[in-house]
């Protein structure tokens, strides 16, 4: 099994960045495809964006693409979200998560991704 956690999160202002990382282990950390997902009080749980387990392939939310890119370093079992220009809308629970897959495109889905890290609080104030 896949054992993940998360940190990088905290309190910052609109406009301002966080890097959000998640650390993996207890499995071949480059056969796993990564994801990150969000979730606000009251709200359903978002994709966010997702990475392919060679790292040579992404997916980013439609609403974060200019800002929020996914990295993966398979050497350090870690997975990152750098997060830009932050926003009070992206004040959220960011999960990892991981998935065991061999193909080149990361799955979108949240039913797709079996393992799960508690999540690290992002709040952006205005």
């Amino acid at each position: 099994q896949v054992q993940l956690v998360e940190s990088g999160g905290g309190l910052v202002q609109a406009g301002g960045s966080l890097r959000l990382s998640c650390l993996g282990s207890g499995r071949t950390f480059s056969n796993y495809a990564m994801g990150w997902f969000r979730q606000a009080p009251g709200k359903e749980r978002e994709f966010v964006a997702a990475i392919n387990g060679r790292g040579d392939s992404t997916a980013h939310a439609g609403s974060v693409r200019d800002r929020f890119t996914i990295s993966r370093d398979n050497a350090k079992s870690t997975v990152y979200l750098q997060m830009n220009s932050l926003k009070p809308e992206d004040t959220a629970l960011y999960y990892c998560a991981a998935t065991y897959s061999l193909i080149m495109e990361p799955p979108h889905e949240i039913n797709a991704y079996v393992y799960w890290g508690q999540g690290t609080q992002v709040t952006v104030s205005s």
